[in-house]
């Protein structure tokens, strides 16, 4: 009865895994050969990894990306792709998002932009960073409604407060006057101060011609371009080499 209830209050303090391990001791004779200092410290370890677990999940949940499912570890290395393998392990522990820059992933349609930028961001939700994922055509969009809501503000802080943004499909259409606008608030936001992440088929030379005012194309690529770590993916279509596969 009493380990019940001491299991119970464990649970009432918002340490389930605690006491679980606890429990699990408690069916294990071979557990008396242990001190107390190891059982405890292994009840300790039960809770704090399940924990980190849950917060990993709850991270990677919020982020939304595309591709949940990607990480470094099934990253496709074949010399068609030109991806510098050491590049990518000298990037691995995220230092340079505490430095605030950005990175730049370019290729054409297929290569893998996107799965790239989201192992980065699955990887950053490891570290325990928070991530949003967007395509650039629905981030306009939730900006326009939330400008015409009255709740710019509000989104505007919280793409301000995100460590890893990273946003898809960047240079599909040419931006209008008022997404320029839209897109220099929050670069102008979180230059300096947080990390970015575009995936692109346009090469970045030409990206300036996707804004109808030059003067904001200015403003906004000063802001992203420079200072950042940059990938340029080739080789053919990894969705038709998946398929064939199949």
């Amino acid at each position: 009865m009493l380990i019940n209830q001491t299991a119970e209050k464990l649970r009432s303090m918002k340490l389930p895994a605690f006491a679980e391990e606890f429990l699990r001791q408690v069916e294990m004779p071979t557990m008396s050969e242990l001190s107390f200092d190891e059982r405890v410290g292994m009840m300790t370890d039960a809770e704090w990894f399940s924990r980190d677990k849950n917060r990993i999940r709850k991270l990677t949940k919020e982020a939304k990306l595309r591709v949940p499912s990607a990480c470094f570890a099934d990253i496709d290395y074949r010399p068609s792709r030109k991806l510098d393998k050491a590049y990518i392990a000298r990037l691995s522990n995220f230092a340079w998002v505490r430095e605030s820059k950005n990175l730049i992933i370019t290729g054409a349609t297929g290569t893998g932009k996107t799965w790239l930028a989201c192992a980065f961001g699955s990887e950053g939700c490891r570290m325990g960073l928070n991530v949003s994922f967007f395509r650039l055509s629905l981030l306009l969009n939730e900006l326009t409604v939330a400008s015409g809501s009255g709740g710019l503000m509000k989104m505007l802080t919280m793409l301000k407060k995100t460590n890893i943004l990273i946003i898809d499909d960047w240079g599909i259409s040419r931006l209008t006057p008022t997404e320029s606008r839209l897109l220099l608030e929050i670069f102008e936001d979180r230059f300096n101060e947080r990390f970015t992440i575009i995936a692109a088929q346009m090469p970045v030379s030409k990206w300036h011609e996707l804004f109808d005012d030059a003067t904001v194309a200015d403003a906004v690529l000063d802001r992203i371009v420079h200072n950042t770590h940059r990938f340029e993916l080739h080789g053919e279509s990894m969705r038709r080499l998946s398929a064939d596969k199949d």
